[in-house]
């Protein structure tokens, strides 16, 4: 009988660049129209506050009260807020890095989906950080709206949400820009990558991961009880919105 397939290639990822700091491990991402890149974040993944960007560094100082990190990783962001005493509680649907994330030190990690979070109770948080481009874990335009609602309910009065993505209309390269026209002709948001992880012979399961424009991620808030206060912006295509509620 054969053994069953990993199908955690992140966690797989970063289970071994827990090893090696990430040294010598590329992140291997396929697109579901056959691109493929390797990048050399893995190192990123384990980083300390010191060799963050300068935009990271802006954005973790303006969180508050109890956080909830959607997506921790490898736990660097719920890492340096537990060391300055905020009540964190990361989540992350891999259970490799869930299992990072303990061996690290973070107190309160969770294996659990972005879809779950309803299961929180209401008013848990008062601030909810998806950093590393994880608004992208909204996935789409419908679950976005119906995701955010749900953050709305689980966060205090005075809730703020700190998420990072990238603008994928900055962009020349004509694969890029081919597989916006694709999207958009399957009624698809252009920046809507259908994506898998894979590590050695871990290969994780197809997802939606969204990338948006300042003036889409408006549209995606407007009727959720949520708005962009401020924008802290980027050289590149990459920026980070602080979002706040309406009412």
């Amino acid at each position: 009988m054969s053994k069953e397939k990993n199908k955690d290639g992140y966690g797989a990822l970063l289970l071994s660049a827990y090893k090696t700091g990430g040294q010598g491990v590329f992140e291997i991402a396929e697109r579901i129209d056959g691109f493929i890149a390797a990048s050399s974040w893995p190192p990123r993944y384990f980083s300390e506050y010191s060799s963050w960007s300068k935009r990271e560094r802006q954005a973790i100082k303006l969180a508050k009260g109890r956080v909830l990190d959607i997506g921790c990783g490898a736990g660097r962001f719920s890492l340096h807020l537990q060391q300055k005493g905020f009540d964190i509680t990361g989540i992350d649907i891999s259970k490799g890095a869930v299992k990072v994330c303990e061996l690290r030190g973070v107190k309160n990690v969770r294996l659990m989906s972005i879809d779950e979070i309803g299961k929180f109770k209401p008013g848990s948080f008062d601030t909810v950080i998806m950093m590393g481009n994880n608004f992208g874990l909204f996935g789409g335009f419908k679950k976005a709206k119906r995701l955010l609602k749900q953050l709305h309910t689980i966060t205090s009065a005075d809730g703020q949400i700190i998420a990072e993505t990238v603008d994928p209309y900055q962009t020349n390269d004509p694969l890029h820009l081919a597989y916006q026209r694709r999207n958009r002709a399957q009624g698809r948001m252009s920046g809507q990558l259908r994506i898998r992880i894979r590590h050695q012979n871990a290969i994780g399961a197809w997802f939606d991961y969204l990338l948006v424009s300042q003036q889409e991620m408006k549209t995606i808030l407007a009727g959720t009880g949520w708005q962009i206060s401020k924008v802290l912006p980027d050289k590149g295509p990459g920026y980070t919105a602080i979002i706040t509620k309406t009412r």
